[in-house]
Parts: C-alpha cells; structure tokens; sequence
C-alpha cells in the first residue's frame, strides 16, 4: 500500500511535458510547494490527460465517489487493482463514468514501515515515479486515489502491496484503458528493481513533520 509519500521536485510541469504524446500543461492553480510527508486527505497534485494536454490539478488525496453524500468514513487513498474494476467505490473512475477517470499521481519516493521501522523508497537516479490513479468529481471536488497490486520481489518484504507504478510506455495505455490485463498486474521487475530503499527516522511517523531531514 501507499499511506504516506513525498513530492519536492520544483520542475514537475516540466516532467508533465515530457510525457508521451503531452505538447501542452495546463496548471491553473500553478506548482505545489515541496512537500515531504503527504498523508490520505492532503491536497496532491492529479495529472489527467486528455489527447495532447495535460492538466496538472490540486485533488484530495482519497477518492469521492459521485454517490458520496459527505466526507465521512476511511479516505479511498488506495485501491486494489484486483477489485478496481468491480467495487462499487473505484469502478466508474476505473471506467471513466460519472464525472471521473484515471490519471497519473507524481512522487519523488514515498514511506512504508516494516517491523515498526519507516522506509523511503525512491529512485537513486533521481526521475519521478508515476503511480496509476484514479480521480472524480465527487462533492464537487477533484479527489483521487493510487491503484495497488501484490508486491513482488525484490519489494514483497517491505510490505505486502505496491503501488502500481508505471513504465513510460505504460502511461497512455492506463490512461486510455488499453492493456489493462497487464496494467493491473504488478509493476514490471525492471522497474521495481530500479528502487532504492532505506531506513529513515521514526518523526516521519507524525504528519506534522514535513521537511527534507525525513528521508534522510
């Protein structure tokens, strides 16, 4: 799963741009300060694309179904790809019904905690990685929420689910519903084997820190 993560890039339009078949970015509310603990109902940035643009847009980190009444009950942060097309909660996003879709949700790594002790996982090169998403218009305003899968080796003893994380070429096919068989199947090895993954302190526990010092 994915409960806490990280964004600090000050060029994230610019990595917008460079998504395949992206010629144009559109972000009215312009770029999020750097931000080094986001937890379920912060406000993160949803990347939807739509032909040749791209609209990069502050959303609830925890999906509003449109039936949704009120902010009540556990925050949709993540949903299991083994589901997503049949629960009630994920499977008009999932189809692009109802006033929602799918999209891409940035990082620049992300926490998770085995044995009581947080980890950051990132890419020592230093490129974003991209997590398939899903997004709606529920109470009238833009939410989203990451899609999971098994974690697979060299990842499974981490923890026992993974963001579905995507290969460039993976990117248009999610967002235009192709390949979806493999797109909800684990992220593939030589992406996860690409993953750097370390122990950091325990103040990463208390979403009130947020500053660079937490991923060590």
């Amino acid at each position: 799963m994915c409960g806490r993560f990280v964004l600090f890039t000050s060029e994230l339009l610019g990595h917008v741009g460079e998504l395949p078949g992206v010629e144009e970015v559109h972000a009215p509310d312009g770029v999020p300060r750097p931000r080094y603990n986001i937890a379920p109902t912060m406000m993160v940035p949803v990347v939807r694309v739509q032909e040749s643009l791209a609209n990069v847009e502050p959303g609830r980190w925890g999906l509003l179904p449109h039936w949704k009444k009120d902010l009540d009950g556990p925050p949709l942060f993540n949903a299991r790809g083994e589901t997503v097309a049949s629960k009630p909660s994920f499977r008009d996003a999932y189809k692009g019904k109802n006033g929602s879709g799918r999209c891409l949700i940035p990082m620049n790594g992300y926490y998770e905690w085995h044995e009581k002790v947080p980890h950051y996982v990132s890419r020592p090169d230093g490129k974003l990685m991209w997590v398939a998403g899903l997004w709606s218009s529920g109470l009238d305003r833009l939410s989203a929420t990451m899609v999971t899968t098994e974690a697979l080796e060299p990842m499974d003893w981490l923890h026992n689910r993974l963001p579905r994380f995507l290969l460039e070429e993976e990117m248009r096919p999610w967002l235009e519903g192709d390949m979806d068989e493999d797109l909800l199947q684990p992220s593939p090895k030589e992406l996860r084997e690409l993953f750097e993954i370390r122990p950091v302190d325990k103040p990463v526990g208390n979403v009130r820190n947020d500053y660079p010092a937490l991923i060590g």
